[in-house]
């Protein structure tokens, strides 16, 4: 007997949405490995954030942890999946526009450099 599992739409929207929660999380560990700065570490911890809320309604379309009172207002599911979407939608877009304003000006700052060196001729 073959046994058939049926996925909601619930579910199906959360596994969806852990795709890009995932590339966000991991992209942002390979910058701030390289990097180590804050506005990195800013966005990893927001990244984390998103993957959590994804998470969160994994759990909670899944009906895992019941404990947790998945989307009834009040509970403790409810907040751990409010303060994750907050934090992350706002310490990843942060950390990312502070990264970008450091690259933008440690680039201005530099020197111009060339590869070919510079040839006075005479004639």
């Amino acid at each position: 007997m073959v046994k058939t599992y049926a996925v909601n739409t619930a579910s199906l929207k959360a596994l969806i949405a852990l795709a890009p929660a995932s590339i966000l999380f991991l992209g942002s560990m390979v910058l701030f490995f390289r990097a180590k700065t804050v506005s990195c570490f800013l966005q990893l911890l927001g990244a984390a954030c998103l993957v959590v809320v994804v998470l969160a309604h994994i759990c909670e379309a899944s009906d895992l942890f019941p404990s947790m009172h998945w989307g009834r207002e009040h509970s403790v599911g409810h907040y751990l999946d409010f303060w994750s979407a907050v934090l992350g939608l706002s310490l990843f877009p942060t950390g990312y526009l502070l990264h970008s304003l450091v690259r933008r000006n440690t680039r201005q700052n530099q020197p111009i450099r060339s590869n070919q060196s510079l040839c006075i001729s005479d004639g």
